[in-house]
């Protein structure tokens, strides 16, 4: 036989017992839960099951009265302290050009220097509380964190959300546009895989392309069954659900 043509045949032995299409099930590539930072009574609900959302879309608002009411009231706050810091400033400025004169003594200096300090904390810590409601009022609307499918959606407008409690999933989000292919494979395959390699996944007859995005570490499944997770990472315009069979076709 010719060397020319057992190079191509032993390539092809090798090629066709690494080839092969493996089983697998389709994933979400990231799912959220998403609950409220804040407590209130939900004013409306802005998205349902099976929608998709654009990234920082509100989902749902809460009624913002109180909210509203605290950064008004801090604002006022703010506003007395920074007056009573310049006030405290005014007079510091009037006592130490009068110690400068010897016309006072020092711990007169000192009063004022005290008071300008406690002035100027106050603010501080009026500033802190005004960044806080402000912070309070902004969460009072549930926003989306990325481009997503709505999975679930477990609150309606009139209920009472508790935050200060056990945090309350209130929606259930997946990433749009991308989705997981995972499959077993075995250690022979796994150890010629790398991530980024580029695999195909078939679902429902469509073909996509798709990367490895991680390869398992440690075996799963009973003893004689063993093998590694492989997951594939690829691109989607339409709705896939997430549990659909696949098809992973190796390389």
């Amino acid at each position: 036989m010719r060397p020319w043509l057992m190079i191509v045949m032993s390539l092809g032995i090798f090629t066709s017992s690494w080839a092969a299409d493996v089983p697998g099930t389709l994933q979400w590539s990231q799912r959220v839960e998403l609950s409220m930072p804040v407590s209130g009574v939900v004013r409306a609900v802005h998205a349902d099951v099976g929608e998709r959302v654009k990234k920082g879309q509100v989902l749902l608002t809460l009624d913002a009265a109180a909210y509203q009411a605290g950064v008004s009231e801090s604002q006022a706050e703010w506003a007395r302290h920074k007056e009573e810091e310049l006030d405290a400033k005014r007079n510091l400025d009037r006592v130490q050009e009068l110690y400068n004169r010897t016309v006072i003594s020092t711990s007169e200096l000192e009063q004022a220097q005290t008071r300008h300090v406690r002035a100027k904390a106050g603010v501080s810590e009026s500033k802190a509380r005004l960044t806080r409601s402000q912070a309070a009022l902004g969460d009072v609307a549930l926003r989306a964190p990325f481009d997503a499918l709505v999975v679930a959606r477990q609150v309606e407008p009139g209920q009472t959300v508790a935050s200060q409690l056990q945090p309350q999933t209130l929606f259930v989000l997946a990433r749009a546009n991308e989705m997981i292919a995972r499959a077993k494979v075995s250690l022979a395959q796994v150890e010629k895989m790398k991530a980024g390699d580029a695999v195909t996944v078939q679902v429902n007859q469509q073909s996509y392309s798709g990367k490895i995005k991680t390869l398992g570490l440690e075996p799963v499944g009973e003893k004689n069954d063993a093998g590694y997770w492989l997951d594939v990472l690829f691109a989607v315009k339409d709705t896939l659900r997430a549990g659909t069979p696949a098809v992973v076709k190796l390389p």
